[in-house]
């Protein structure tokens, strides 16, 4: 993988950041009500899912 190739996939995952946190939340939401974790996990677990689907799209319209 190129340099070029990482710094298009972090650009398209910063637009689709914005995008991504209702579906974060939602996620996030269903995680704390299925397995009743504690509320000090909620925000780790809220960034790591929102930082993971922007991820995940911007590697998917960088090679798509």
């Amino acid at each position: 993988m190129h340099s070029l190739d990482i710094v298009l996939t972090l650009v398209f995952s910063s637009v689709v950041l914005v995008a991504m946190i209702f579906p974060a939340m939602k996620i996030t939401d269903w995680i704390y009500n299925t397995i009743q974790l504690s509320e000090k996990y909620y925000n780790p677990i809220m960034f790591t899912t929102l930082i993971s689907l922007a991820l995940c799209i911007g590697v998917f319209l960088r090679f798509a």
